[in-house]
């Protein structure tokens, strides 16, 4: 961790007397003005040469604004006209004052910046100084987010949006592709059985839910339902050819698991390298391996039961509906 913020530094404080100054007839705006000019800088102006713009800046040599006595070497005119000295006017003394105050949403802040420690997430390190600051800061203080945690914290909620744009994208072009609405259905059933594997296998490793985390569940929408697709794309074939539902789900579900299997496979080996990632930027890459691993086996080894269970589901009821459909009323005869 690290901050700008240092208070016990040493300033030099000026306190202005503004009675002795009405009474010597200088304005306090002259006053400031003079100590802004000789200790500071002001602009008194700019001219044009050899096609640049040059400024004019006031402000006393080096040498001379160093040591608070140069103060006595400086002079104000009085309304009068006469010159007075400086020193006259103000009181120099010596206070302890931050070198740097910021200012954050117009408050003064604190910038405090730092980096997760090694095995953490960022989002455990942001969740870990919120809640510092929840317990420490006292009445009248707040905090706030900046650079790379506050677009963090911003796009943590979009995650789930995207998860749930993808479910109804796949769900939108299965029931363009069959036809069909509880096809779709059986298929998108399917993939909560993927998210359960991740989150578990997430939880063995003690890795957090953080936002590369939920690129993985994006990325498992569609691993996911291209097994369920695989059983169902089966059946269906089998249910237009006269086969029984349920003949159809068990012969799909044998003739697609080799399928399923090679394929679901190559993809998690081909992640194994994310999840036992090291080095730099090792956190987000294990995140991500370690959810589309477990996401993979999950929905090889568990959903691969459950796709012809929902197919026949889904089949049965959407097969009853119809029958009890009443059916349109013929048109008679003028």
């Amino acid at each position: 961790m690290n901050t700008t913020f240092r208070g016990a530094t040493q300033q030099i404080f000026v306190d202005l007397d503004r009675n002795r100054a009405e009474v010597l007839g200088v304005a306090v705006q002259d006053a400031f003005q003079t100590m802004q000019s000789f200790f500071g800088s002001s602009v008194a102006g700019q001219f044009t040469q050899f096609s640049r713009v040059w400024w004019v800046v006031l402000q006393a040599d080096a040498k001379y604004r160093i040591n608070p006595e140069d103060f006595n070497k400086v002079y104000v005119r009085a309304k009068s006209g006469a010159m007075v000295p400086l020193s006259a006017l103000i009181a120099v003394r010596y206070v302890a004052a931050p070198k740097l105050l910021e200012r954050f949403n117009g408050f003064p802040a604190v910038k405090i910046s730092g980096n997760p420690a090694a095995g953490y997430s960022s989002g455990q390190a942001i969740a870990a100084m919120e809640a510092v600051a929840r317990e420490t800061l006292p009445g009248g203080f707040s905090y706030a987010w900046a650079g790379q945690a506050l677009q963090e914290k911003e796009s943590g909620g979009t995650s789930a949006i995207a998860f749930v744009a993808g479910l109804i994208v796949v769900f939108l072009l299965l029931a363009a592709q069959f036809e069909k609405w509880t096809l779709p259905i059986a298929v998108v059933l399917t993939v909560p059985f993927a998210v359960l594997g991740a989150l578990a296998l997430t939880w063995v490793r003690g890795l957090e839910n953080d936002v590369y985390f939920q690129v993985g569940l994006v990325t498992l929408v569609g691993l996911s339902a291209k097994n369920a697709i695989l059983v169902c794309e089966v059946a269906i074939e089998h249910v237009r050819h006269g086969m029984g539902m349920r003949e159809a789900a068990l012969e799909a579900a044998g003739a697609r698991l080799r399928a399923i299997v090679m394929t679901s496979l190559a993809f998690g080996l081909g992640c194994v390298p994310l999840a036992i990632a090291s080095g730099p930027g090792a956190n987000s890459l294990r995140a991500i391996g370690t959810g589309v691993i477990g996401g993979i086996l999950a929905s090889t080894f568990v959903a691969i039961f459950f796709a012809p269970f929902f197919f026949w589901l889904l089949e049965s009821l959407s097969a009853r509906f119809a029958r009890r459909k009443p059916p349109a009323a013929e048109e008679r005869p003028a």
